[in-house]
């Protein structure tokens, strides 16, 4: 028989982690860089940027330091969203929810 009780303490369970899962990767720092450490950018979580750090090489050409920019934005946004994903997948045990939208 269907335990009603049960499956409401499980997803509230649930719920817990993936708010703990949260508050962790607000403060969490992620780096992500471009043209091999030239332009390297740093954000939390949330993904709030903290940091940029530009070598003097970079800076030389303002085209070519915007797409450095570019790539090294979008490579720190790519590995905070792959950890918050690693990290919800280990909460939820792989269970495929419909409609479960990650909070950020």
């Amino acid at each position: 028989m269907f335990d009603i009780q049960k499956m409401m303490k499980q997803a509230q369970k649930m719920q817990d982690q993936m708010q703990e899962v949260q508050k962790e990767m607000e403060s969490r720092q992620f780096t992500g860089t471009a043209g091999g450490g030239a332009v390297t950018v740093v954000c939390n979580g949330k993904f709030e940027f903290l940091s940029v750090k530009i070598s003097p090489e970079a800076a030389q050409d303002a085209e070519t330091l915007e797409d450095l920019m570019m790539a090294a934005l979008k490579d720190a946004t790519s590995t905070v969203s792959r950890t918050l994903e690693d990290e919800m997948k280990k909460v939820t045990a792989g269970m495929n929810i419909p409609g479960l939208k990650l909070p950020f």
